[in-house]
This record gives structure tokens, C-alpha cells and sequence, in this order.
């Protein structure tokens, strides 16, 4: 199941490196691809999302005490790490992407494939916390780093209510929350096709940016991203959820949310706010193979 899920994610990864070395449809055609899922695509996917979410199924305070503690925690040890883990600011922003952000898509899929209806609900109400605080650190550690960016308190919180997938998260919750929903069936169908293009669109824009010959130069950038990823943000998701007593099928769903391989979405935030593009497209590809082994590792233990 786990394999059925990861796979056609690594091909379509593949494909866009393939499409780079045929030079289709040409390198002028991808600067608009990306600025399209960036700005449309993926906050589409957010709004669509966290406006549907049901969060009457679980005990949200625990679920977000769990979640931001374990993403908090890592994001701290993350930058503990920066003076071993990067040549540059840039180099240190796709590491700490790689170490916090996860593929929604993925665990979705495996959540519905491992647990059923009741893991998927689960699954869902998770991401919901998940998606916006890890967008918002990710945001954060760009505007504190990359130079060009505001240092200032001010110029950073003009930098996270100014990111398109930060708006979508506020929107989506908002819309929640407010009961309001996304109204009309059309406008529900829309943001549900606009989403749906994001996930292949996002794949093949990392594909095309992968480098195979710089994967040897940027390994300690992967191995550190993926220290965090697979061995400490999971081992402090579970601990934390098993501390809190939350039931069996809630470890085992944020478990395997937490081992997830980093997002594609963190390739289009490199692109647009300076960061480590290519060190973050290697990130991906060697995280999402990486997944087929440690996510039923980590499974196996609950």
C-alpha cells in the first residue's frame, strides 16, 4: 500500500527529469508553471481543504499540543544545527524545509489505504493544524536568513501575510470556523480542480530542477534534513502522543504523518523567495525514496 502511494509521486518526479533533458516543452515554459502552482494551484489545495476539514471527531487541543509541540521542537533543533548544516543561508533554509515540511498528498493516500474512513478523518484534522504552522515556520526562516529579506518584527509579519499559501491557510480556517464554507457547489468544484493540479504540477517542477550530479555535493544537507525528518520528528510526534494518552489509531495516524517525505511545495518556495532551489528538489526525491523504507519501520513499533 505504502509503495502504491509513493510510487507514481517518485515517477512523476522522474518524468519532469526527463522532460528537462528533452528540452520539452522548453526552460522558458517551467519560470510559469511554478509561479502558477505557487500563487493558484497550491493555496487552491489549502483553502479547499481547511474549509471542508471536520473537526468535531477528535480532541483538537491534545491533537494541537501533540502536533505544534513535535514540529516546535525540531524546528529548534533544526536551527541548532544551522553552523553544521549549511554552506549558506540558502543551503540552511531547504535543510530546515526539508526537516518540518511533509507531503500532504501522500499521507492522505496512505492514511485512507492503512486505516480507512476512520484514519482519514484523523489524518485530515492533523494536516489542518499542520499545513498552516509549517507553512508560517517556513515563511519565518526565510525572512530571518535570505538576505534582501526584512529582519524587522514588522517586515516579517508583511512577509507571512503576503504568502499566498498563509493567506489560504488563514482563509480556510476562517471560512471554517465561520460556518460560511465555500458556499456555491461551483466555487467548491473549482478550488477542488485548481488544488488537483497542484500535486503533478508541483512533481514535474522538481523533476525538471533535479540535478543528479550535485546530489554528491549537497549530501550533508540531505542526510542532517533527513535525520530530522525520519528519525527526530517522529520520534517526538509519537512520544509526545503516547505522554498525552491520545488512542491508538491517533498515534499511529500522526506517526505516520510526521515520517512523510518533505513537500514539493517547499521546491516552489525556494524558487520564489530565494532559496536553496536544487539542494531542495534533491531533498525531495531522496526523501520520497527514502519513505519507502522508513515509514513502515516506523509503523512496525505502534
Amino acid at each position: 500500500m505504502i509503495a502504491d502511494a509513493l510510487g507514481p509521486v517518485f515517477l512523476l518526479i522522474l518524468f519532469g527529469a526527463l522532460l528537462r533533458r528533452i528540452n520539452f516543452p522548453g526552460a522558458e515554459f517551467w519560470p510559469g508553471i511554478e509561479r502558477l502552482t505557487y500563487y493558484v494551484a497550491f493555496p487552491a489545495l489549502l483553502v479547499h481543504r481547511l474549509a471542508l476539514a471536520d473537526f468535531s471527531n477528535a480532541d483538537f487541543v491534545r491533537f494541537s499540543l501533540v502536533i505544534c509541540a513535535a514540529l516546535l521542537l525540531t524546528s529548534a533543533l533544526a536551527w541548532l544545527l544551522k553552523p553544521l548544516a549549511s554552506r549558506n543561508a540558502a543551503d540552511f533554509t531547504s535543510m530546515f524545509q526539508g526537516a518540518i515540511r511533509f507531503n500532504t498528498y501522500i499521507g492522505l493516500a496512505v492514511a485512507s489505504a492503512l486505516f480507512g474512513d476512520p484514519g482519514l478523518v484523523i489524518a485530515a484534522i492533523a494536516v489542518s493544524i499542520m499545513i498552516p504552522l509549517a507553512n508560517i515556520l517556513s515563511v519565518l526562516c526565510f525572512s530571518l536568513v535570505i538576505d534582501g529579506n526584512s529582519k524587522t518584527l514588522s517586515g516579517v509579519l508583511k512577509g507571512l501575510l503576503s504568502n499566498p499559501l498563509i493567506v489560504a491557510c488563514l482563509l480556510g480556517v476562517a471560512l471554517n470556523i465561520s460556518g460560511v464554507g465555500l458556499g456555491h457547489a461551483w466555487i467548491e468544484g473549482l478550488l477542488a480542480r485548481l488544488g488537483a493540479a497542484a500535486l503533478p504540477l508541483g512533481l514535474l517542477a522538481v523533476g525538471v530542477a533535479l540535478s543528479l550530479g550535485t546530489v554528491k555535493q549537497d549530501w550533508l544537507g540531505i542526510v542532517l534534513a533527513s535525520v530530522l525528518k525520519f528519525a527526530v520528528f517522529p520520534a517526538l510526534m509519537l512520544g509526545l502522543a503516547m505522554w498525552l494518552e491520545l488512542d491508538l489509531l491517533s498515534q499511529q495516524v500522526l506517526l505516520l504523518l510526521a515520517c512523510l517525505p518533505t513537500a514539493t511545495s517547499g521546491y516552489i518556495l525556494s524558487r520564489q523567495l530565494g532559496g536553496n532551489a536544487p539542494l531542495m528538489a534533491n531533498i525531495i526525491s531522496a526523501q520520497t525514496l527514502l519513505a519507502f523504507a522508513v515509514i513502515p519501520l516506523w509503523l512496525l513499533l505502534v
